[in-house]
């Protein structure tokens, strides 16, 4: 009559140790299709740049511009950019 505590024991062991493998996740498996929306955008994807943008970075190279002065000359840029832009 010894095998039936420690079957009890076992038993109760294994439920304690195999819940959370059984457990399931509250999020649903996302769909895979093409019409999915995409996922949102971190810094390392960023939308597309304009073409003023991208003229003021090739400045910004050309003066060999880093860190804050690059940045700023860049904001600066851009702005004047767009300003004449909306000027003509």
């Amino acid at each position: 009559m010894k095998l039936s505590p420690l079957f009890a024991a076992a038993a109760a062991a294994t439920l304690l140790l195999a819940g959370p493998s059984f457990a399931q996740s509250t999020a649903a498996p996302a769909a895979k299709s093409d019409t999915a929306a995409p996922a949102k955008a971190t810094k390392k994807m960023s939308k597309a740049r304009s073409p003023e943008s991208l003229e003021c970075s090739k400045q910004a190279d050309e003066k060999g511009l880093h860190g804050k002065a690059r940045k700023k000359f860049r904001s600066d840029c851009v702005k004047n950019a767009k300003a004449g832009e909306k000027a003509k």
